[in-house]
């Protein structure tokens, strides 16, 4: 069994960060981290490999070159990943949509039994490769997993929806987007940081893909940061506190 695990790169959602000239980027010392829900579908890879044996796990990034790579290394290989991928794109101009066709040309050379994507990136927040992946590889889905056990063939996936809780039955090969439940991550031991330097991490640019001439569906055409709080104000009583929510705040 072959898996394919998402290991893609974040700004730090806890940082603050600046906003370029053109209004089209951030810029300056940015703070990276790894996706929060890329680390969770690496964890969910390590335990199905330590659990059933005989599975390859391979990690795939795309983005600037030097970057990626160490986030792929630190992140995804350091905790025992067996190899990586790495796809030289331009992070400004890559839509969800192109991260799936990406992703669907590296499954077309690979040939694994299963993608795992985190379910979301924690900074476009978009919630689409992973749909997008399935449909264009015509495979089932399961997305916003909570729990995933092999069951010979198939995958059991129980997912987290609106109303509860929603198991489902896959057969291989699928595609399965994790939620933050499904695991609690470990964290790469020193051994595994200096085993990782020396695992195999292949590098593709989008031609070797056939996918040089793709165009993203969608552009940034402007950034801008939230608005301040507004300052509170004390009010006099109840009676001035209903008036100004039925005056000024009109949620009365």
């Amino acid at each position: 069994m072959k898996i394919l695990v998402s290991a893609k790169r974040v700004s730090d959602p806890n940082a603050k960060l600046s906003i370029s000239g053109d209004r089209r980027w951030i810029e300056g010392d940015v703070e990276y981290v790894m996706n929060y829900f890329c680390e969770n579908a690496i964890e969910c890879a390590l335990q199905l490999a330590e659990e059933h044996g005989d599975i390859e796990t391979i990690a795939l990034g795309i983005g600037e070159s030097d970057e990626t790579a160490r986030f792929i290394r630190q992140g995804a290989l350091a905790r025992g990943i067996d190899r990586g991928i790495l796809v030289v794109a331009d992070e400004q101009t890559t839509d969800s949509d192109l991260i799936a066709r990406i992703y669907a040309a590296v499954v077309e050379r690979e040939q694994p039994d299963l993608v795992l994507i985190g379910k979301q990136a924690v900074d476009g927040d978009s919630n689409q490769v992973g749909q997008l992946l399935a449909e264009y590889l015509g495979w089932p889905q399961a997305t916003f997993a909570s729990k995933l056990e092999r069951d010979g063939d198939q995958l059991v996936v129980t997912r987290e929806v609106d109303g509860g809780l929603e198991t489902l039955a896959l057969s291989l090969p699928c595609v399965v987007t994790a939620d933050l439940r499904l695991n609690e991550p470990r964290f790469a031991p020193l051994a595994g940081i200096m085993k990782a330097k020396k695992k195999p991490l292949e590098e593709l640019e989008l031609s070797d893909l056939e996918l040089d001439d793709a165009q993203p569906k969608v552009r940034i055409v402007h950034m801008s940061a939230p608005a301040g709080r507004k300052a509170g104000m004390i009010v006099k009583d109840v009676e001035d506190l209903i008036a100004k929510l039925r005056g000024e705040a009109r949620v009365l």
